[in-house]
C-alpha cells in the first residue's frame, strides 16, 4: 500500500463549444441522410428514388468519414459544420420547392 500516488487531478477542460460542434454535426448528418433519401423519393416519385436517396447518403457518410477520419471526431473545425449546414438547407431547399 505504499505506492500509492499522491499526484493532483487536474480538471477538464470546460466550455461547450466541443460539445455543442459535436451535437450539431450528428443533427446535422442525420438530417442531411433523410433529405437526401427524401430528395431521391420526390424527383423520382418512387422507391427506386428513395433507394438511390439512400446510396447516397452511404456515399456522402463514407466520404465525410475518409476526409475527417470518424464519423464525429474531437476537434472538428468549425468551418466544416457550417458546410454541412449549408448543405443541409440545400437540400432543404430543394425538398420545398418538390413540394411546391
Amino acid at each position: 500500500m505504499s505506492d500509492v500516488s499522491t499526484q493532483s487531478v487536474q480538471p477538464a477542460k470546460s466550455g461547450a463549444g466541443p460539445d455543442l460542434k459535436t451535437f450539431g454535426t450528428a443533427a446535422l448528418l442525420t438530417f442531411g441522410a433523410g433529405m437526401l433519401c427524401f430528395v431521391g423519393w420526390g424527383l423520382l416519385s418512387s422507391g427506386f428514388g428513395f433507394f438511390l436517396g439512400i446510396v447516397a447518403a452511404g456515399a456522402g457518410l463514407w466520404w465525410w468519414k475518409n476526409i475527417h477520419g470518424s464519423m464525429i471526431p474531437r476537434g472538428l473545425s468549425a468551418k466544416s459544420v457550417v458546410t454541412l449546414a449549408v448543405v443541409n438547407v440545400v437540400l432543404f431547399g430543394i425538398m420545398l420547392l418538390i413540394a411546391l
